[in-house]
């Protein structure tokens, strides 16, 4: 049985800006909640109860602490006792430093689970635990197949047995990859894997710098002929590390999630809305109200947050709006996420886009396939199109803009 779990979350999470640009990757508003929650959610469910970030940086150490603290508060939200701790201050360099410095710090001397802070996943702990320990690996390696573009994950290709005999990191070129199986960044370590390190390979690696686990370490340990194994997951997996991605696991999940999972109780075909407070429970009923008699027209997959308030003569489909969160009279809302606190004017037309917290979009203002950032004012009567708008900045009112980004 798998009981700890470390969750390193290092990097600045570049191709998810504005987005990260003062928020940690991990604590991105996902479903109504922060990124990492539903993971660690997820995997409570299965028994796993010791979570240790292996945090770098100030932004992600602020957000993650600031948020989850030891983790005591999770019983009474979820019925699952967690306990949750960080690595001190350290300057690790790379993921596998960063799970090295949790194993030592804390003693960490049992089997651990390795996932990623930008990852939203289904997984069947024990099976690949099970299928990690008759293979004797030293690491098993979750792997998903993937049609489409591969250059951006780990490749591996493997034996009849599963054992790993070769991994590509990022290949260029489709004809580099040795496989359609790509790496999830989901690994069972051995309690052998400390040692690794004071062998002369894993020396070898520290002493370089070389601790990233798909560029460095497990390339090294296959060819050092360590049994690396790769593990065929069943469940889904999404690399949440660019906004298409993000809202490519946004309308999968609103499709197949339950409601439980949302956090939320169906009001009408498809559409989901949380909230238990006696306010939240009236505005549930007027919004539900509305979409029976057609004050306003949802089409599902939709999920609502608590405290939201939606004018008369509103189109919303396939949308996440988040909570606290006015939207004005005749908007439409499609295939988008409106994060917490946000308000969107009379009128206003979001599409294939993320509004941040806190934003201001102005009547009228027309916003498609963009991403707006935290405490952003959009002009009444604006027009933004393939734009990203960076925090605390204001496009004025009339402003029309295509194709680049607002610094």
């Amino acid at each position: 049985m798998v009981r700890t779990a470390v969750i390193p979350v290092g990097g600045e999470a570049v191709r998810l800006r504005p987005l990260t640009v003062e928020t940690s990757k991990a604590m991105v508003r996902f479903l109504n909640r922060p990124l990492v929650e539903l993971s660690i959610f997820h995997l409570a469910q299965q028994g796993i109860e010791e979570f240790y970030f292996g945090v770098r940086g100030y932004y992600n150490y602020r957000d993650i602490y600031d948020y989850f603290r030891e983790g005591n508060w999770f019983s009474a939200k979820y019925g699952r006792k967690v306990r949750i701790r960080y690595i001190p201050r350290v300057e690790t360099r790379g993921n596998a430093e960063a799970v090295l410095v949790a194993l030592e710090y804390y003693d960490i001397k049992e089997p651990v689970l390795v996932i990623q802070g930008d990852n939203v996943f289904k997984l069947d702990v024990q099976d690949m635990y099970n299928f990690h320990r008759s293979k004797k690996a030293f690491i098993t390696i979750a792997l998903k197949e993937e049609a489409g573009d591969l250059s951006e994950f780990g490749v591996a290709a493997v034996d009849e047995n599963m054992r790993i005999l070769k991994f590509v990191e990022k290949p260029k070129r489709r004809e580099e990859a040795p496989s359609n199986l790509v790496n999830t960044g989901l690994y069972l370590l051995s309690e052998d894997f400390r040692g690794f390190f004071k062998g002369e390979i894993g020396q070898k690696l520290y002493s370089e710098g070389r601790l990233d686990f798909g560029g460095d370490v497990i390339p090294a340990s296959i060819e050092s002929g360590l049994p690396v194994y790769g593990y065929l997951a069943k469940g889904y997996w999404f690399d949440v590390g660019s906004p298409q991605r993000y809202l490519k696991a946004v309308y999968y999940l609103l499709r197949h999630l339950t409601p439980y999972e949302l956090e939320a109780e169906e009001i009408a075909p498809a559409v989901y809305a949380q909230g238990t407070s006696e306010q939240s429970r009236a505005l549930k009923a007027k919004i539900s109200d509305d979409i029976k008699t057609g004050a306003i027209k949802a089409e599902g997959p939709v999920l609502i947050g608590r405290h939201v308030q939606i004018g008369a003569a509103t189109y919303i489909r396939n949308s996440v709006i988040d909570n606290y969160v006015v939207v004005g009279e005749s908007c439409v809302v499609e295939d988008s996420v409106i994060m917490d606190r946000s308000y969107i004017g009379k009128g206003a037309v979001v599409r294939r886009s993320i509004v941040g917290r806190h934003a201001y979009i102005g009547e009228g203002a027309v916003v498609e396939d963009s991403v707006i950032a935290d405490n952003v004012t959009i002009g009444e009567g604006a027009v933004l199109r393939g734009v990203r708008v960076w925090p605390h900045k204001t496009v004025e009112r009339g402003v029309k803009l295509e194709g680049f980004s607002v610094v």
